[in-house]
């Protein structure tokens, strides 16, 4: 699921249930981070490493402990770019070589409503008008979970670059439907523009992040990614200065 949304110079893992995942799996370092978390927290914690560690080995990147940086960010090997994602019942992971990508993000939460009140404080009240005339097109999506997943991966992929909090207000995502997704699962893009001055690549400002999205198997899937580089002013970037963070 999460590997169709991505380039294909992106690897992606990812399980569903219960894969065996336990305490065991987990390096020492890693064990240390979660020594005092309930059970949930440590099985979901190795579940997610587990896919990492099998992305590395797709790779051809010897696998490694995959420790929380910053904001909980994970620490990759070097020469190594990645995201990770965790729900009830599912975990996965994306890496890619450095240079192939500037970034990425991806999520997955369940595709259910979000609780009350949520919404309100997820949503500008153009991307609310926007998911209005979506459930008009596709009453069996849950738009406003959509929109939230959406808002995680755009964060994951704005703070490797940046190192800098996005709060959800600070990005106005356009979903968009697929005409006629494979496979009857409801596909789409997604473009976000940045409302706070964007990351710089290759000299490069960025204002706009795009990606995918999917909902299948009770979840709703985000990608999104960020070139190395992004060409003419069409993309919505303007001449900056400065490098990767």
């Amino acid at each position: 699921m999460m590997e169709e949304l991505l380039p294909e110079s992106v690897v992606a893992v990812e399980s569903h249930g219960d894969d065996g995942a336990g305490e065991a799996s987990l390096y020492p370092e890693e064990l240390a981070v979660v020594s005092r978390a309930v059970s949930k927290r440590r099985r979901e914690f190795a579940s997610v490493r587990v896919c990492a560690r099998r992305a590395m080995e797709k790779l051809g990147v010897a696998p490694g402990p995959v420790l929380p940086g910053e904001r909980g960010a994970p620490r990759w090997p070097a020469g190594v770019i990645g995201s990770m994602t965790h729900c009830e019942g599912y975990a996965a992971a994306a890496l890619v070589r450095a240079g192939e990508l500037a970034s990425l993000g991806i999520d997955a939460e369940p595709h259910l409503a979000l609780p009350d009140d949520v919404l309100e404080a997820v949503a500008l009240p153009g991307e609310a008008d926007r998911l209005d005339r979506l459930g008009a097109q596709a009453p069996a999506v849950h738009w406003d979970r959509l929109l939230f997943s959406a808002k995680e991966s755009v964060y994951k992929a704005w703070f490797p670059l940046t190192g800098q909090w996005l709060d959800f207000s600070e990005a106005d995502i356009d979903i968009t439907l697929d005409p006629a997704p494979a496979a009857g699962a409801p596909t789409g893009g997604l473009r976000a523009r940045l409302l706070v001055p964007g990351p710089v690549v290759d000299g490069v400002r960025v204002r706009t992040f795009t990606g995918r999205w999917t909902v299948r198997h009770g979840l709703v899937a985000t990608t999104v990614t960020v070139p190395c580089s992004t060409p003419g002013p069409a993309s919505g970037a303007v001449p900056g200065s400065g490098s990767e963070a």
